[in-house]
């Protein structure tokens, strides 16, 4: 018994599956905070004290003023690969607080 069309891979069915969830706002919004260790890095992440989202403005908390500064610096870049690795405009907005 053969099938008529091709099997479909579990990334192509979960893309679908997102496509049709009416909570999908959310659902990128913890992929992104689960994706945060793996784009910024083993060092930020160990300083980051607190990550969570105000609207469409993502809050990170971190140790010290040094750190602070670095990741204001680069929070543009930072958001660009965070939206890009779950293909949508997620985070408007980085704030860093100490």
């Amino acid at each position: 018994m053969a099938f008529a069309r091709k099997p479909k891979t579990m990334n192509e069915l979960l893309k679908e599956f997102i496509k049709k969830i009416p909570q999908k706002t959310e659902l990128k919004r913890g992929m992104v905070l689960h994706a945060w260790p793996l784009i910024v890095g083993e060092r930020i992440n160990d300083v980051t004290k607190e990550l969570h989202f105000e609207g469409p403005r993502l809050i990170v908390k971190v140790t010290s003023e040094a750190w602070r500064y670095e990741i204001h610096t680069n929070r543009f870049s930072i958001s660009k690969k965070l939206n890009s690795h779950v293909e949508s405009d997620v985070v408007k907005e980085i704030i860093v607080r100490t």
